[in-house]
């Protein structure tokens, strides 16, 4: 068992935000359940007794569902869900077919939904758990929005799920929340924005310290939260 006590399953581990969040909830001794297509960036977690991986894709509802239950069955309480899986697209409305629309939602909204679908019931089962969405600045801003239509749709759903498990869990100590980044500070994000300021910023560590907070004691008697970490971006 982990110092805290606790289980973690960090979907989109091998990410740039994924690495950083594995790293610190292992530091904080945490169990990390990390789920990702590969996990070539995370050899430093692989001899930490608390770590394990496991190769799922999360837009099969059914493969996602067995992944869930191999963990319970596994570990037997799964305590948090930290949902970083995710893909962007540009494009205004008359740019946008159908299909552009039905990716998004695939890789935005599905493979949080199809984790935090059973994961929900487990944890009114136990009464404790969180669910941390990633939210998109542009969700939130239609100015923004309006040019990356099918991201900004599929991400904004996010908002209104996790409006509806806290609906539903009301009284419990069961949260969802939102975690609502600006531009997060990766070496692709500098490599397509070189005429900005990457200090203003929000590096991929400072996103997994708030996550740690929602999942930790301290982060206890907070409820129905977004959290905009827009830094001076």
């Amino acid at each position: 068992m982990s110092k805290t006590g606790k289980l973690v399953i960090i979907t989109g581990a091998n990410g740039n935000l994924g690495v950083a969040t594995v790293s610190r909830f292992l530091n904080e001794g945490y169990n990390v359940v990390a789920v990702d297509g590969h996990n070539n960036h995370l050899g430093f977690a692989k001899n930490n007794p608390g770590f394990e991986f496991y190769a799922v894709n999360l837009t099969n509802e059914q493969e996602t569902g067995d992944l869930v239950n191999t963990v319970i069955e596994k570990h037997g309480v799964v305590h948090a869900a930290l949902l970083l899986v995710g893909g962007f697209a540009m494009g205004k409305i008359e740019d946008t077919a159908g299909t552009d629309v039905s990716k998004m939602f695939s890789l935005n909204f599905e493979t949080a939904y199809f984790v935090a679908r059973p994961l929900l019931k487990h944890m009114q089962q136990h009464g404790y758990g969180r669910l941390v969405f990633i939210g998109t600045r542009p969700a939130l801003e239609a100015a923004q929005g309006k040019s990356m239509i099918a991201y900004s749709l599929s991400k904004s759903l996010l908002f209104k799920l996790a409006d509806f498990i806290n609906a539903e869990a009301k009284g419990t100590n069961i949260v969802a929340s939102v975690v609502v980044p600006s531009t997060i500070d990766t070496a692709i994000n500098r490599q397509s924005m070189p005429g900005t300021n990457p200090g203003a910023w929000v590096k991929p560590e400072q996103l997994a310290d708030i996550m740690e907070f929602i999942c930790s004691e301290k982060g206890m008697p907070v409820r129905e939260a977004v959290y905009k970490v827009y830094n001076n971006a």
